[in-house]
């Protein structure tokens, strides 16, 4: 007798997003009282999950980030919304709480704490009898530590991470397979450097001696101040003397470069592949999207935004909104774009136009 195929579970609404973040179950009042929210609907309200709007199932806790996202909420099939309007929840129990997305990922966070090492250097590591350890550190197998560096309390260092001579990693960082930083460099207080991330790589400085590129010793450091995220294989360049300095609570993307002797200042978000080059400058809470690139020197001042691609050649004043190659004001980037698409029709209008003038001209008429 042939033995029936095993068939797959279907997998619910909220599809593999929803299942990845599955837990225990928990109630909207427990929800509430987690974030300091206010309950409306049913507080027993049971759920067992977190998903975005488009992929929640009925026992899935989801968020409305705004307005703009209110007509999903009404077609979800999440169980319960964290809103900061009751209109926004399309009928729907939830909790009203101030930022509905920053409450998400609080919550999230508290329900699904990341799992963590057990304590300790674990055989196949390198740790040299000169560095020094804080409490709790973990440092997996095939990750290395070199003579006068420092470790801070509870800092994890994956396989392959690596910490140079006299550099110092401060407490509750993590450092993912192969994060490098090399020496001296200095890096602060519960910073997160992705896999690939190096911080501390020689500058790009080169200069011609007349007959081939003479390379120029880079002598500083970088300093990462507290709660600074790296994305994966990004690089911060040590400054040619000096430093290289990212601020406090900033967060960089995957594949990002930044070089020597640039000051990147507090909260700024810097996007998968943008390019800083040295010496340049950012202000705080600036944003600058995928791709952008900065020229050397260039100052970017306080709260600004680079749309994506734009090519920063010039300082942009705090607050600006700036798009293109050369920069210019994204309105005006737009009205732009919009007339580049009517080109090869405006040419065409023009060039009749230059034959009708040279026919006018000669006396043949219109």
């Amino acid at each position: 007798m042939r033995t029936p195929k095993r068939q797959k579970k279907k997998p619910s609404r909220g599809g593999r997003q929803a299942a990845a973040a599955k837990g225990r179950v928990f109630t909207l009042a427990e929800v509430a009282r987690e974030l300091g929210g206010e309950v409306f609907g049913d507080p027993a309200t049971r759920l067992t999950g977190l998903a975005p709007l488009e992929r929640a199932a009925d026992g899935d806790l989801s968020w409305v980030a705004d307005a703009r996202r209110a007509k999903g909420a009404a077609a979800s099939h999440a169980g319960a919304l964290l809103v900061s309007d009751r209109e926004a929840a399309g009928g729907k129990p939830g909790v009203l709480v101030k930022n509905p997305a920053a409450a998400m990922a609080a919550f999230s966070e508290r329900l699904f704490p990341p799992s963590r090492p057990k304590p300790g250097v674990e055989r196949g590591a390198f740790v040299s009898p000169k560095a020094r350890l804080g409490k709790g550190v973990a440092i997996a197998a095939g990750a290395s530590v070199a003579a006068g560096a420092r470790i801070g309390d509870r800092t994890i260092l994956h396989p392959g991470a690596r910490v140079g001579e006299d550099a110092t990693v401060g407490a509750d960082c993590v450092l993912y397979p192969n994060a490098v930083v090399r020496d001296r460099c200095a890096v602060g207080d519960r910073c997160i450097l992705h896999a690939g991330a190096v911080i501390g790589a020689d500058g790009f400085g080169y200069v011609w001696d007349g007959e081939a590129q003479r390379k120029i010793p880079q002598r500083g450091i970088v300093r990462l101040e507290d709660d600074v995220e790296i994305g994966a294989n990004s690089a911060v360049d040590r400054a040619t003397f000096g430093e290289t300095v990212v601020g406090r609570g900033t967060k960089i993307d995957n594949l990002v470069q930044i070089g020597h002797n640039c000051v990147v200042a507090e909260h700024v978000i810097l996007c998968a592949q943008v390019g800083l080059a040295g010496s340049s400058r950012v202000g705080r809470r600036a944003v600058l999207a995928g791709q952008v690139g900065v020229n050397d020197h260039v100052t970017i001042g306080e709260g600004a935004v680079m749309t994506g691609q734009t090519g920063v050649t010039a300082d942009a004043p705090a607050g600006a909104v700036l798009s293109g190659v050369p920069e210019m004001p994204h309105r005006q980037w737009l009205r732009s774009s919009a007339l580049f698409a009517r080109l090869p029709e405006l040419s065409r209008r023009l060039e009749d136009l230059a034959r009708r003038l040279e026919r006018l001209e000669k006396g043949g008429g219109g």
